[in-house]
C-alpha cells in the first residue's frame, strides 16, 4: 500500500522535505550518470509530481548535467552531509524525482521497472521479474 503523503530528507537532517501526494512512478536508473551519483549500481527512483513537493527545511546544493538527449537533469544534495535528495528531469516537467533512500520509510519503495540496463554493471543482479529497458523508455 503505498502512502498518500511521506516525508524524507538528508543523513545530517539539515533539509527536509514533504509529499502530499502518492508516487506517480517508481523504477530503477542504471545508466553511469545515476551510477554516479548513487557511488552505487543504480538510482531507485521515486516520482511525484512537483505540485506535490515541499521542501521543508534546507537548501539543497544543486549539480547539472546533460543527459544523452540533451536535457538538464538537476541533481539536488545536500551540501553538509553530500546525501542525494532529489532530481530534476528537464524533460519531464512537472515532476520531482526523489531517491528512495531518502526516504523516511524507504520500505514501500516497489520498483516497477529497471531502465539503461545496457549501463548496468555485471555485479549488479537485477530482479528477472521487473521488465527491462536498454534506455528510456518512450
Amino acid at each position: 500500500m503505498l502512502p498518500e503523503q511521506f516525508t524524507g530528507g538528508c543523513a545530517c537532517g539539515a533539509i527536509r522535505y514533504r509529499s502530499e501526494g502518492i508516487a506517480r512512478y517508481m523504477g530503477n536508473c542504471h545508466c553511469r550518470d545515476c551510477q554516479q551519483a548513487t557511488g552505487s549500481a543504480y538510482f531507485p527512483a521515486v516520482l511525484v509530481k512537483q505540485a506535490d513537493f515541499k521542501l521543508e527545511k534546507g537548501d539543497p546544493k544543486w549539480f547539472e548535467r546533460r543527459a544523452d538527449r540533451g536535457h538538464a537533469m538537476l541533481r539536488g544534495f545536500c551540501s553538509d552531509c553530500g546525501s542525494p535528495l532529489f532530481l530534476i528531469n528537464k524533460a519531464s516537467e512537472g515532476a520531482m524525482i526523489l531517491f528512495a533512500g531518502s526516504l523516511d520509510d524507504p520500505s514501500w519503495y516497489a520498483p516497477s521497472r529497471d531502465i539503461y540496463v545496457n549501463s548496468a554493471q555485471p555485479w549488479d543482479k537485477m530482479d528477472p521479474n521487473l521488465p527491462k529497458a536498454d534506455g528510456m523508455p518512450a
